[in-house]
């Protein structure tokens, strides 16, 4: 019998109930099949948190709580927002603007974390170059549709480290088709050391860097950085 239920189980793609049916103890039977669904449920879940967060790509956080006193947050938009996600609901953007170390990357992977844990969000983090670099790789070799199919699927965009790397004309394009794909139709969060009259320096042509800007700012949010850099204080203390 036990290896009918397994087979029965595994049909139906019943993982943690196959595995797990004998170890279920209950006074009775509606309690029994209660705690095997709630199981089952919990298991898929996590599986599927599991892979949400290895396809998002985060990089690496630290145990250290999150420090805002040196953020300035604009008007419609505050804390709790942020981390809990609700701006990518209303497809609006958020642009971390500040120096290097601020804690700008910090702040978008405890917001790509909290979409994907609180509300299954999917979610992709790239520093910029990287994904100039895949959009040129995928342009050349006849797989950038594909590879728009899947930005396209996402809940949330992230792309880290605007303005440390120019961008070649035909890098700098497809970012933009990128971004133009995302207009009004998902949230992206940007991370940059620059003001918007430097973004010039990336994108190397004022008409195309006016219509990125026209469609990031438009439904954002700016953040100001305005702290000193976290990894040099620390090495300050270390001394």
């Amino acid at each position: 019998m036990n290896e009918q239920i397994e087979a029965y189980a595994k049909r139906l793609k019943l993982s943690w109930i196959r595995e797990h049916f004998d170890d279920v103890e209950a006074e009775t039977n509606k309690e029994y099949l209660l705690k095997l669904f709630e199981k089952e449920v919990e298991n898929r879940e996590e599986r599927k948190i599991n892979l949400l967060l290895s396809q998002a790509q985060l990089p690496k956080t630290g145990d250290n709580p999150f420090e805002w006193e040196h953020i300035q947050i604009p008007q419609g938009i505050d804390r709790e927002t942020i981390l809990n996600g609700d701006f990518i609901h209303n497809r609006e953007n958020l642009i971390l603007y500040g120096g290097v170390g601020t804690g700008k990357t910090y702040l978008a992977s405890l917001i790509s974390l909290n979409a994907i844990h609180r509300f299954g969000s999917k979610v992709k983090f790239f520093t910029v170059a990287s994904l100039v670099n895949k959009l040129i790789e995928a342009n050349q070799n006849g797989s950038l549709q594909k590879l728009l199919k899947q930005i396209k699927k996402l809940d949330l965009l992230v792309l880290d480290e605007l303005g440390y790397i120019p961008l070649h004309k035909e890098g700098a394009e497809l970012l933009f088709q990128v971004i133009s794909m995302c207009y009004e139709d998902k949230s992206i969060v940007i991370t940059t050391n620059l003001q918007f009259g430097q973004w010039n320096h990336v994108f190397g042509d004022p008409i195309l860097t006016e219509a990125v800007i026209d469609r990031l700012i438009h439904h954002s949010h700016l953040l100001l950085f305005t702290g000193d850099s976290f990894r040099y204080k620390e090495s300050l203390t270390h001394r």
